[in-house]
């Protein structure tokens, strides 16, 4: 029994990092194309506007530790944890913009990062959960 849930456990971050791959993938490009931030290093820029080492390789990555840190964690930790991450994430976004991996176009407002990744954040333990209902639990 222990096993069967190790497995189940495996597969739903699994799902969980694919989706957030997805999931970024597609809102770089809804962004990238609405012209409100750009990347102007990104592997094979000739074919993509977006930079898929970032979320093709690195967002799944994350993803996964992530989801190993909030299982470790009871509700109140991990409504914490998020808010934590979407303000750490928000001012790497700072530091990266500064450094020149990406901009953002003036009618972009920083905050709208911070919300962003706490959705983001949100959504991607629900799907690992195994639905939307249970948001934090």
């Amino acid at each position: 029994m222990l096993l069967l849930q190790k497995k189940q456990s495996f597969y739903n971050t699994v799902y969980a990092a694919l989706f957030a791959a997805l999931l970024g993938t597609y809102l770089d490009l809804y962004f990238v194309g609405r012209n409100m931030y750009e990347f102007p290093i990104r592997p094979f820029p000739d074919v993509f506007s977006i930079n898929i080492a970032f979320t093709l390789l690195i967002l799944p990555c994350f993803t996964m530790l992530f989801l190993m840190a909030m299982r470790k964690m009871n509700r109140r930790n991990r409504s914490v944890f998020i808010i934590f991450l979407s303000l750490m994430v928000f001012t790497v976004e700072n530091k990266m913009e500064q450094w020149g991996f990406f901009y953002h176009s003036n009618e972009w407002k920083h905050y709208y990062s911070f919300y962003g990744y706490f959705l983001f954040f949100v959504i991607i333990w629900s799907v690992y959960k195994g639905n939307g209902t249970n948001i934090i639990k």
